[in-house]
């Protein structure tokens, strides 16, 4: 099992990046996915799932803003993120969700993480 992040970048406050996940060794759906964020210093923050019939969450600091995805046939999760803001700096990362409490955006439910990727928002 592997995840593979990509499409970090630096971008100003406003602006928009897309982040893929590239699965290997199992099938993303209809597996439960997540998007983490982390800063140095802070714990591992959950944004953003989707789960095995569609269903998705939520962060509040992210909802509204980002857009998570799955594309099945070509085993990408995406994360179509909007009006960035400088507090949304971090590391990204993609996980599996390996238990019920996926949906509760938890660092326990998931495993089998990424390397992360970079997202840098300046003001």
């Amino acid at each position: 099992v592997q995840l593979v992040e990509s499409g970090g970048g630096s971008v100003q406050a406003g602006g928009s990046l897309r982040l893929s996940c590239a699965a290997s060794g199992f099938t993303i759906s209809p597996a439960a996915m997540g998007w983490f964020r982390q800063v140095p210093g802070k714990e591992r923050e959950g944004i953003a799932a989707i789960g095995d019939y569609g269903a998705i969450r939520y962060a509040d600091s992210v909802k509204g803003r980002f857009t998570i995805s799955r594309d099945s046939a070509k085993r990408s999760l995406d994360l179509q993120m909007n009006n960035l803001r400088p507090e949304d700096t971090a590391t990204y990362y993609c996980a599996r969700g390996l238990y019920e409490n996926w949906c509760r955006l938890e660092n326990s439910a998931f495993g089998h993480w990424g390397q992360g990727t970079q997202v840098t928002v300046s003001s």
